[in-house]
């Protein structure tokens, strides 16, 4: 099993990255359903909002997902913590799998290259997110220091 921290000193900044992140998405998505309303849902139109290529399509998963990141971002349990893992892998994916149909009929999200490196960016910022913002008891966090120490302490001798 991997060791993920647990009470990471640095976990409200993590938690603030990612509603920061969920709050842009979310306000992305707002701005994209206004811009590309009446619209087909995947037209290969040239809609920009905040500086990212859209359709309604991409502006209605938009909403859905910056509010699923705030409500994560909310959560003062480890909910959060599984809802960052899960958000940045699907990024990740989803801004590879747009980047490969790029310039093709499959971009059904009307990706661009600026749209494909935004994805990756707050994939990984998720991702790191979700790695350094478990929640345990706080024996488990003086149990992970204890063992840090030691080992360096074995490692001098």
């Amino acid at each position: 099993m991997p060791h993920l921290p647990v009470n990471h000193p640095a976990r409200p900044l993590y938690r603030v990255l990612s509603g920061v992140i969920g709050l842009y998405i979310l306000v992305f998505g707002v701005y994209g359903v206004f811009l590309t309303a009446g619209e087909s849902l995947f037209a290969r139109g040239s809609h920009w909002a905040l500086g990212l290529r859209t359709n309604l399509a991409f502006s209605i998963v938009s909403v859905l997902f910056g509010a699923f990141l705030l409500i994560g971002a909310s959560r003062r349990t480890n909910l959060g913590h599984y809802m960052n893992l899960t958000a940045g892998v699907v990024f990740l994916v989803t801004s590879i799998a747009m980047m490969s149909v790029l310039q093709t009929t499959a971009n059904i999200l009307n990706f661009s290259m600026s749209t494909v490196i935004v994805s990756m960016l707050f994939g990984l910022i998720l991702l790191a997110t979700g790695l350094y913002d478990k929640i345990g008891p706080p024996e488990h966090a003086e149990a992970e220091m204890r063992r840090r120490r030691h080992a360096v302490a074995e490692g001098n001798h």
